[in-house]
């Protein structure tokens, strides 16, 4: 099987960048072809690739890098496009302006969809999730459930005294989870060795992120790639290995739907590390809770569940060896291939 992805920018220091990677090592891993369509590929090199399946995301982003000329002579010669869809009806403010608004709003991009742009279409959220009532009415394609997993080629145990800490977190400072950050995981760090990992938790990272981003969508060589990584991807797995406790948490959008959780989610079981995230529904069907991960129900929890893992660390044990068994099984990149090439058939 032959698979291109679009990916406008491979700069990209967030979540896009993990993702991509876990589609790239997962389809290669199974022995298809892959080839990354960026704005920087040669569509002519695109062409030759002459791909079975396509997979992109359905934003203003995406389609801006997408010619779509070649898209059409591609789907006339028989390529399945599988589209990664933004939210029916967002929950994200507008003044987030690298999220996608809702896609029930934009009638260009749903006349895309009625003429044909794709085959597969779709996101993270839970079959039933408030944020996708009205896609199949309105489009007339199914709407299916992929969430995110882990890239069994990256994410496995590796102990590195470097992260050694009682309590790690590695994710980006999203402007939805700073309250709870104040809240829930900043009055750790005066009891316990808390380590903070990721993307913008500075106020000149935030800055500096921002104008990465219009780089990347003006494709700008000096200020697409203005920010690097902080961590190397091997780093995470390290941190999560290392760490006593490693706390997860989402949006408050994600918490009030529950029809979604973030990759962290599976990676940190697959790592071997010890798991405490905050109440999103969804996690109850992945996992069985107290027995595969630790939930935590409220604010009281969250601290009390802290405090006695902490104190009580070989309570840890076998919870970590039924949460990376049940990732393993079925929450890899590996899986999420397979079953979308079980669409395509």
């Amino acid at each position: 099987m032959k698979v291109a992805y679009h990916i406008p920018s491979l700069y990209t220091i967030y979540a896009g960048r993990t993702i991509y990677n876990g589609y790239k090592n997962a389809f290669e891993d199974l022995g298809d072809q892959f080839f990354t369509w960026s704005a920087e590929t040669s569509l002519e090199d695109i062409r030759k690739f002459a791909p079975d399946i396509l997979m992109t995301s359905f934003n203003s982003y995406s389609l801006k890098f997408l010619d779509m000329e070649l898209f059409w002579e591609l789907r006339k010669k028989g390529t399945k496009v599988f589209v990664n869809v933004p939210f029916w009806n967002s929950p994200i403010s507008r003044l987030r302006v690298n999220e996608t608004p809702s896609l029930s709003t934009n009638k260009e991009h749903i006349k895309l969809i009625k003429d044909g742009y794709g085959d597969v279409f779709y996101n993270i959220c839970e079959q039933g999730d408030a944020r996708m009532e009205g896609f199949e009415k309105t489009t007339g394609y199914k709407h299916h459930t992929l969430p995110l997993a882990i890239d069994k080629t990256v994410i496995f145990p590796e102990y590195c005294a470097k992260f050694k800490a009682d309590i790690s977190f590695l994710g980006t400072n999203l402007p939805d989870k700073r309250p709870y950050f104040n809240e829930m995981v900043f009055p750790l760090a005066k009891k316990y060795d808390l380590k903070l990992y990721g993307q913008d938790w500075t106020a000149l990272d935030r800055i500096l992120g921002l104008i990465q981003k219009g780089g990347q969508y003006f494709n700008v060589p000096l200020l697409r790639s203005l920010q690097k990584p902080k961590l190397q991807l091997e780093d995470e797995r390290r941190i999560y290995s290392s760490s006593v406790i490693s706390i997860n948490v989402h949006e408050e959008y994600q918490r009030q739907f529950g029809g979604d959780c973030n990759e962290r989610t599976f990676k940190i079981p697959a790592c071997d590390g010890f798991e405490i995230t905050d109440d999103v529904d969804v996690i109850r069907k992945y996992f069985k809770d107290e027995e595969e991960i630790i939930i935590a129900k409220d604010k009281a929890d969250w601290f009390e569940k802290i405090d006695y893992f902490i104190k009580n660390p070989e309570k840890r044990i076998p919870i970590i060896a039924a949460g990376k068994k049940r990732v393993l099984a079925e929450h890899t990149y590996h899986n999420r291939v397979k079953y979308l090439l079980s669409l395509s058939i």
